[in-house]
């Protein structure tokens, strides 16, 4: 099994629209992906690992797969549509990463 990682470093004069990323964007991939999206989970940074310090990310998306090969072949098909709305939620370029699953 492998988890699909899409983090949004923090700065503090980005834009990132939870409420948008939550109900519409991954909703979006989610129906694309279809069956090669076993799950996925939304994170939302609060704070740094020190006493009032910023989250190191300000936003984060993991995917559930069964393999890199089954997530690249449905989510090709649709990695226009799907890159193209993250305008509608943010300015920030995403940090991606692609790990297999260890322990579950």
């Amino acid at each position: 099994m492998i988890r699909f990682s899409v983090m949004y470093p923090y700065a503090a004069d980005a834009r990132f629209d939870h409420a948008y990323y939550r109900d519409k964007h991954m909703p979006l991939l989610k129906a694309r992906l279809g069956d090669a999206c076993i799950s996925y989970i939304i994170e939302k940074g609060l704070a740094g690992g020190a006493p009032g310090t910023p989250p190191t990310y300000v936003g984060m998306c993991h995917v559930l797969s069964e393999s890199v090969e089954a997530f690249q072949t449905a989510f090709g098909p649709h990695a226009k549509e799907i890159r193209d709305d993250v305008r509608n939620y943010t300015d920030i370029t995403p940090v991606i990463q692609i790990s297999e699953v260890v322990v579950g």
